[in-house]
């Protein structure tokens, strides 16, 4: 069974998302919940099993036994280990929150949330990029559907961008890997490292155009500006579990990055080394700037949460140019804290919202909610962590990050732009709990109290952020050597898979 634990991230919820397609689950929500949990429980322990294998030694395996370049790999080093764990735990909270009754407002809630995390899951794991475009687009139709779970206008004109954007980037995607495997000779990632260190001059003009449509690609999936605009819309429009889900799917692209152009083309690609880096900068900065125009200027509080979004991006891929790499390990902890922290405001953005009636959650005036104490005292904590104060884990990521930046050439840059949006962050969320809580008119909401289930799925979310910073030593020293790892053990991995030490 050990010997098999790279591939059940991925064979878990496809089998009883399959399963669910058929009786005597099909059909039957109470029993759909139930499974779910379950699968979610399995894949738990499955991730924190991938942690503790992937902490001794990477885990190589070959689908079939068809050993690479050719066939299938799946790689689980501790990046990819700690990425299952994250989406799992947000899985766990998106789950609890739905089963409360969101997943009944249309039909394949359950199977497409499964084939989702499959995805996405897939997509961490994989060591060839051909498959990562096989999982990325698993990934995509099934959050196609959930996005528009439930109906309404909004959701289908979200979705229409959204569906629209991401076929274009589909098609970029295939026009990058033929030119990379025209040039490189392999998808393999191991040997993609190997291969475009040894590139002639002549092959590496081409081979810098399939890098750069490769970029343009994991751009849009990560939303880096300018291919920002579907994000705000498309994330404010899904339901609650849905856009909570949607919190990892940037992180796919942004650790597409940190894998193929932060190492695959890193510095020891020869001549391809760093083609992306100098793009990397200035659209990251552009990013932070037009996600901070957007937290001031956002009119609800689930577009307030996107526009949070999109300043994590900007953040994790100026931590990722800072020079030798130094920044990737802060920014694998911010990754972790900033994930789940907006997959629960995106909850309870929900949960404020369905208590205001009409107002919703927009800045408006409305009637007093039914537990303000508690929606509040949640409401504060969110803001706390994600503000960056102490001892919330916000602070510490954005304090390692900034460390890791002192003394270098852009210190000036990131210094300027973190500390900036932070405080964007204070005034935006200020201005945000004055309107949902204090800013009132009439007599109390008769709206329902939020359900037991709804209230654990924002407190398992938020309770990871003081978890993150009391067991800060752990974590730091597991994402430092997450990133030194990344950066230097692909060589190892090429010679395992020489020698045929592979399942």
């Amino acid at each position: 069974m050990m010997q098999h634990l790279v591939v059940l991230p991925i064979l878990a919820p496809m089998l009883m998302a399959v399963m669910m397609l058929l009786p005597p689950l099909q059909n039957t929500i109470y029993r759909q919940r139930i499974a779910s949990f379950f699968t979610m429980l399995v894949m738990l322990g499955i991730a924190i099993l991938l942690i503790i294998t992937s902490s001794e030694q990477t885990q190589v395996y070959a689908l079939g036994g068809w050993q690479p370049p050719f066939g299938i790999v799946l790689v689980a080093d501790r990046l990819a280990s700690m990425m299952v764990l994250l989406t799992t735990v947000l899985g766990c909270g998106a789950l609890l929150y739905a089963s409360a009754g969101d997943d009944n407002l249309g039909m394949y809630f359950h199977p497409l949330f499964l084939f989702q995390l499959m995805g996405i899951n897939g997509a961490f794991l994989t060591g060839d990029i051909f498959n990562l475009f096989v999982f990325f687009e698993i990934l995509l139709i099934a959050s196609y559907a959930l996005l528009i779970h439930g109906g309404g206008k909004q959701k289908t004109l979200a979705s229409v961008h959204y569906v629209s954007l991401n076929l274009v980037g589909s098609s970029f995607f295939l026009f990058a890997l033929g030119i990379l495997y025209g040039t490189l000779g392999t998808l393999n990632i191991a040997d993609m490292a190997d291969a475009a260190s040894r590139l002639e001059a002549q092959e590496a003009v081409l081979a810098k155009t399939g890098v750069l449509l490769l970029l343009l690609v994991f751009g849009l999936k990560a939303a880096l500006l300018p291919l920002h605009f579907w994000l705000t819309k498309t994330y404010s429009s899904a339901s609650a579990p849905v856009a909570a889900l949607f919190a990892i799917m940037t992180k796919v692209g942004i650790y597409s990055i940190f894998r193929i152009h932060g190492v695959v083309f890193g510095e020891e690609a020869g001549l391809l080394a760093n083609t992306a880096l100098p793009w990397i900068w200035p659209m990251a900065i552009l990013t932070l700037i037009i996600g901070t125009i957007g937290l001031i200027g956002s009119s609800s509080l689930k577009v307030l949460t996107a526009n949070l979004v999109l300043i994590s991006v900007g953040t994790l891929l100026l931590a990722m140019v800072i020079p030798g790499g130094i920044g990737l390990g802060a920014a694998l902890y911010y990754m972790l804290h900033t994930t789940l922290v907006s997959g629960a405001l995106f909850l309870l953005a929900d949960m404020i919202g369905k208590q205001r009636g009409k107002a919703a959650d927009r800045f408006v005036p409305a009637r007093p909610i039914q537990q303000p104490g508690l929606l509040g005292t949640l409401f504060f904590l969110a803001a706390l962590a994600v503000i960056g104060m102490p001892p919330m884990s916000g602070f510490v990521g954005k304090v390692m990050i900034l460390q890791a930046a002192n003394g270098t050439s852009g210190m000036i840059w990131i210094w300027s732009i973190i500390l900036i949006s932070s405080l964007a962050a204070i005034i935006a969320l200020s201005r945000a709990g004055t309107n949902l809580f204090w800013n009132l008119c009439g007599d109390k909401s008769d709206e329902l109290a939020s359900s037991q289930l709804q209230i654990i799925a924002v407190v398992l979310l938020l309770a990871c952020s003081p978890l993150l910073v009391i067991f800060g030593a752990q974590v730091t020293e597991f994402t430092d050597t997450a990133a030194r790892q990344m950066l230097h053990d692909y060589p190892t991995i090429k010679a395992m898979m020489n020698a045929g030490i592979t399942q």
